[in-house]
């Protein structure tokens, strides 16, 4: 059974998480100035998973690595593991499906280790939960990866309240986050338990497609449409902020503490995500958000 008295001191992430899903093969210094502009604007975490860019933006983003031997040292590196992706080499049937066996646990760590040139991982999470995972197995393998010093700290992604409960209270290994979908176009964890289970646990959850995948920007749907008013109208309440701003300070401003992960890699974009860390809003201005994104008034 898990120890719940650990007093293993947590992970420290950075507020925003740089994400690398869509890191294209582009040159080393390219990489490189991307992942400065971010660290100079105190963005230090950087999320990856052995399955981006079809199995290849961890080796763009260990060229980078390889290339200046000075930036590991400045960073939190998050991978994931878990999924097969179709027709991938793991895959005998050409299908998808998700594997958290041992085998493929440690074969996927080392090599997302090998494709990044570092000795270890900060944070690895099980990408998605697998339907035939024990809490037993799973511990036994962290235990493994963590004794051999190839992963500091371990969480989840993906998973209901209910899953993250059982394997938090089967395993000695800690479970730090729980890396979930949430926007304003995707309110789920608000209201399935999922972030009171994090402010229950202390656990800071991260956040994946905080802006809806650019639904917010692009969709014609009404919601959509009402949600972009309401967050013009308190951008200029703000003092100008744009709509992608007080989106994500609204999302920053749940007491679950999340760390946001934000997708673009253009360092002006990059500039004014962090920004949003500075827009306060106030609880009136946050429960206008929320009732443009459910389509009616609180009860």
């Amino acid at each position: 059974m898990k120890n719940s008295n650990s007093t293993e001191k947590k992970i420290q992430l950075s507020k925003l998480v740089l994400g690398l899903w869509r890191l294209p093969n582009i040159t080393d210094d390219e990489i490189l100035s991307i992942i400065n502009s971010a660290i100079e604007l105190g963005i230090t975490s950087i999320d990856q998973a052995d399955i981006y860019g079809g199995y290849e933006s961890q080796i763009y983003f260990g060229r980078a690595l390889k290339k200046d031997k000075t930036l590991r040292k400045k960073i939190q590196i998050i991978s994931k593991t878990g999924i097969i992706l179709p027709n991938s080499a793991f895959s005998k049937s050409g299908i998808g499906f998700y594997d958290s066996g041992e085998n493929h646990i440690i074969q996927s760590v080392e090599t997302s280790l090998t494709d990044m040139g570092t000795d270890y991982m900060d944070l690895l999470l099980i990408h998605r939960p697998d339907l035939l995972m024990h809490p037993n197995d799973l511990d036994e393998t962290l235990q493994k990866l963590k004794k051999q010093g190839k992963v500091l700290h371990f969480g989840v992604s993906n998973f209901s309240p209910s899953q993250f409960e059982m394997y938090r209270k089967n395993m000695e290994t800690p479970l730090e986050t729980n890396q979930v979908e949430f926007s304003l176009m995707h309110l789920n964890p608000l209201f399935d338990g999922t972030f009171d289970n994090c402010l229950q646990h202390n656990i800071s959850p991260m956040i994946w497609s905080p802006l809806g995948g650019g639904d917010l920007f692009t969709s014609n749907e009404k919601q959509a449409i009402e949600i972009r008013t309401v967050l013009s109208k308190i951008g200029e309440e703000l003092g100008g902020a744009s709509i992608d701003q007080v989106a994500l300070a609204w999302i920053m401003k749940h007491p679950s503490n999340p760390n946001t992960v934000i997708g673009t890699l253009k360092p002006e974009r990059i500039k004014l995500s962090t920004e949003a860390l500075n827009l306060d809003l106030s609880r009136e201005q946050w429960y206008r958000i929320l009732i443009a994104a459910q389509g009616h008034n609180m009860a």
